[in-house]
């Protein structure tokens, strides 16, 4: 299926040496190098590969032989990035899509059939929300949502038909959590597919597999690329299943290109440091906040004050990059507020080196009627910050200026 055998740590740049901290993971997995013995790995901007001869064809395309074949099956480079992840993870195997939602997408629908039922968290990506409400009921397949702060609830939307429970934790915007575990043992129980949207936390901070979960989804897009530059996702997990994704996404396109694949694999070598930065800023920006006067609520998964702390602390090794919080007097101050930002950037993305302010109801999650914001836990004056990499104290006095 893949094609990883110019994938995993090349013994000629690692003399052998079997290592599996994280950061040596993300720097050292790389493809083989090829005979000009390149120190970084080239890219492979090639559609198409050749084969020796026609029983080399049909072999190949039989898959009695792991190689590439076609960059929107296989590509180096999207295989070591893949491979990647997958190691980070603790997974057996992924593929790489075109973007975050490409990868939801792709994952839901290789593995849903008509007349399946999914179980998520009501607090989803609106873009996600929409798969479940306009497109999804199309193909006779159905969804209920769980309160995220009602988990016990879970076990009585199961039907006999209920084939994924599906959660995104940290959620988006909210930023509430959820047990993993227990979803995990929840799964079991009900012989369920479940899936983590791993976004927010992406694999330095929380590995869903350890407990319990089938699939992981990354959206690419955001923090493991972390400079705002290309479009990526990625699921990674249990073989049988992504052989099935992976079929699925053969046949309808949303690979992820070459060159995107490479970015994102030279992104992952520095994910761990930058990460780190972002999460000390981001608990610095929370609790200044929480300080403020003009602030109602601020919710962050390492403040004391979250209602989801202990968990947080449980499964997450730090609290992430996104902050969000509610200002007192409502969406109209909430607009004053962003348009009165100097140096944050105003934009509808996340997980970038620059610090970004998004009001969710007016932009992410604007699909989303009244009702099922409300239902989502997303007030109309929610506000969510992704702390950037500026120095965190030239952050908190643009938030404190626009504030007062």
């Amino acid at each position: 299926m893949e094609n990883l055998q110019a994938t995993g740590i090349d013994e000629n740049d690692c003399n052998g040496y079997s290592e599996e901290h994280f950061e040596t993971i993300a720097v050292r997995t790389q493809s083989a190098r090829t005979q000009f013995q390149e120190h970084s790995v080239p890219l492979y901007l090639t559609s198409s590969y050749i084969f020796e001869d026609s029983e080399d064809m049909r072999a190949s395309f039989a898959e009695e032989k792991d190689r590439n074949i076609y960059s929107r099956f296989t590509n180096p480079n999207t295989s070591e990035f893949v491979e990647k992840i997958a190691r980070m993870e603790g997974a057996e195997t992924g593929y790489a899509f075109a973007t975050g939602m490409a990868a939801v997408f792709s994952t839901l629908a290789a593995l849903l059939n008509s007349g399946d039922h999914i179980v998520s968290a009501r607090s989803v990506f609106g873009s996600t929300h929409g798969l479940f409400t306009r497109y999804f009921p199309k193909w006779n397949i159905s969804h209920s949502y769980f309160d995220v702060n009602k988990p016990e609830t879970i076990e009585d939307l199961i039907k006999p038909e209920t084939k994924i429970l599906f959660a995104e934790s940290p959620t988006n915007p909210g930023v509430d959590i959820l047990d993993l575990e227990f979803l995990g043992q929840i799964a079991k129980k009900h012989h369920l597919i479940l899936i983590i949207d791993n976004c927010f936390a992406t694999p330095y901070i929380q590995n869903p597999i350890k407990f319990g979960a089938d699939l992981v989804i990354h959206s690419a897009t955001k923090l493991i690329d972390g400079q705002g530059r290309v479009l990526g996702g990625v699921t990674v997990g249990r073989e049988d299943l992504i052989r099935e994704i992976y079929l699925f996404s053969r046949n309808t396109g949303p690979a992820l290109s070459p060159f995107n694949a490479w970015v994102l694999s030279k992104s992952l070598e520095t994910l761990a440091v930058r990460l780190d930065r972002h999460c000390e800023n981001a608990l610095k920006v929370a609790e200044f906040l929480e300080a403020n006067k003009n602030i109602e609520q601020v919710k962050y998964p390492f403040l004391k004050s979250h209602p989801q702390y202990d968990i947080a602390k449980r499964q997450m090794k730090l609290g992430g990059n996104v902050v969000a919080f509610q200002i007192k007097g409502g969406v109209e101050a909430g607009r004053k507020f962003i348009d009165k930002l100097l140096l944050c950037s105003r934009s509808a993305n996340l997980g970038d080196t620059r610090t970004i302010v998004t009001h969710p109801a007016s932009t992410t999650h604007s699909k989303l009627s009244h009702d099922e914001l409300s239902s989502a836990g997303i007030a109309e004056g929610l506000v969510r910050v992704s702390v950037g990499l500026e120095n965190v104290d030239d952050v908190i006095k643009d938030l404190k200026q626009a504030l007062e």
